[in-house]
């Protein structure tokens, strides 16, 4: 069903499938043919255009509710960190870390192409082993310690996924701290400046965009703060007294965990009324320390980007 609808959403007329990721000095979009990556240098834009082809016109059962939750969740992460890479390597050289000991033994082993496909693999295991562990793995530990102080598994679960949630939250108020992820929080509100301006049908300008909100259903930060909440409905269906075991159940449901909640957000994003406002109410307010109000400047690059990976049918971008 065509949703073009005009809602409460500050006069979005329709909801489009165009996203994006906040860089390193610069912004990743991703439309329904084609990604584009757009850095600001000084001396001027360094543009990176690709086409796509989702997984599930190869693969169709990549493309089944739930099932393309968990697979988007390790496609953005490899995209995530290819996008990353190529905005570090268009920072002025003073501003560019020296290689560490590990990617100077792959650069003097493999090719030039084999060392990127290696840092990249490396980086998405390790973001993945990181984000698992941390957010998910972490908290059931933590639980665990309390041993027979607590012996209702209802009770246990719901204080592992508060502890869960105020790790997630503490990440991000730390990150906030960072200078240099401060200014990737600027470019994240741009693009969700851009983004609302585009779904109100607005012309792509500075003046249009400044005045949208950055705070985006179909945000990133709403997906992962999403994945918590489920996690606790879903954890809480298979329960056990031995930490190990607890562990071990863990990962083998978070792929439905990551299914379930993609399924939400992409409710979410599609529809304007007072549960999805309500669902969309919490990532909405963690953005608040995710994004920040960007400059002019950044406003250009996302408008850009954007440019870059609309099509000229709408229809084909809807969410």
């Amino acid at each position: 069903m065509k949703k073009t609808e005009k809602g409460r959403m500050g006069g979005v007329k329709f909801y489009t499938s165009v996203g994006g990721q906040a860089l390193m000095e610069g912004i990743m979009m991703k439309g329904p043919a084609r990604q584009a990556i757009v850095c600001s240098t000084p001396d001027g834009y360094v543009t990176k255009v690709e086409e796509v082809r989702p997984l599930k016109e190869r693969y169709p059962i990549l493309g089944v509710p739930v099932i393309r939750g968990a697979v988007a969740f390790i496609t953005s992460m490899i995209t995530g960190v290819k996008a990353m890479m190529f905005s570090a390597s268009c920072l002025p050289e003073e501003e560019q870390e020296e290689p560490g000991r590990f990617e100077q033994w792959v650069s003097r082993h493999f090719s030039d192409e084999q060392t990127e496909k290696v840092l990249i693999g490396v980086s998405v295991v390790l973001g993945i082993v990181l984000a698992v562990g941390l957010f998910f793995l972490l908290p059931t530990v933590l639980t665990g310690l309390l041993g027979d102080l607590i012996r209702s598994r209802l009770l246990k679960n719901l204080i592992e996924g508060l502890i869960r949630i105020a790790i997630f939250i503490g990440y991000l108020a730390l990150a906030t701290r960072v200078k240099e992820i401060a200014r990737v929080w600027q470019y994240h509100g741009a693009e969700h400046k851009t983004i609302y301006c585009y779904e109100k049908e607005l012309e792509l300008t500075v003046e249009n965009c400044r005045g949208q909100s950055r705070l985006h259903p179909r945000c990133g930060t709403s997906f992962l703060f999403l994945t918590m909440i489920i996690s606790i409905l879903v954890f809480g269906l298979v329960s056990w007294n031995n930490v190990w075991i607890r562990l071990g159940l863990r990962l083998v449901l978070l792929p439905v965990v990551f299914g379930l909640s993609y399924e939400l957000i992409k409710f979410a994003g599609r529809h304007d009324n007072l549960l999805t406002r309500i669902i969309s109410a919490p990532g909405k307010g963690l953005q608040l320390l995710t994004t920040r109000e960007p400059d002019d400047d950044m406003i250009r690059v996302a408008i850009e980007a954007l440019k870059l990976v609309v099509p000229e049918n709408k229809e084909e971008a809807l969410w």
